[in-house]
């Protein structure tokens, strides 16, 4: 799929280039236009700074080849957010309300240092963030209840 974006009069110029790029054209409007390219900035540029972060904490953890090591992992798990939903696709211990492995890998994170001695800080804070959204995501929809919840908030800060 290709967005478009036009006047009226010239939404078949850009339909036909959309088609010509080998995209699935579809009519954006305007006032929709900031909205869906943070939408794409959020899904793919975080995705490469998240996987980043993650290669990092395995180098770290010693793993020799981090980006082998979450390739099927990762692979697996957008191939399932993006064709059974994202909802379905969520698993891990925030998913099954699990605080003590939450804090353990926060404990663990905290550990670990680069090749040059400092410390993951933004890893953690990144952990941190995206495990409060999966705690939020996962209330909403009911996959944890609400006392499990706010355990992990509790242990998330």
């Amino acid at each position: 799929p290709m967005a478009v974006t036009a006047p009226p009069a010239f939404l078949p110029i850009g339909q036909a280039l959309a088609v010509e790029l080998g995209g699935e054209p579809f009519v954006l409007a305007e006032s929709a236009r900031a909205a869906y390219h943070a939408a794409l900035a959020h899904g793919a540029n975080h995705l490469v700074t998240l996987v980043g972060q993650a290669v990092r904490a395995l180098t770290a953890a010693g793993v020799e080849d981090g980006a082998a090591t979450l390739r099927p992992l990762l692979s697996a798990a957008l191939g399932r957010a993006l064709h059974e939903g994202a909802d379905q696709a969520l698993t891990g211990p925030v998913a099954r309300g699990d605080a003590g492995t939450v804090q353990a890998h926060l404990e663990a994170l905290s550990q670990l240092r680069d090749d040059e001695g400092k410390p993951l800080e933004d890893v953690v804070a990144t952990y941190r963030a995206l495990a409060r959204a999966t705690v939020d995501r996962c209330e909403s929809t009911g996959q944890i209840q609400a006392a499990a919840a706010e355990h992990l908030r509790g242990v998330l800060g």
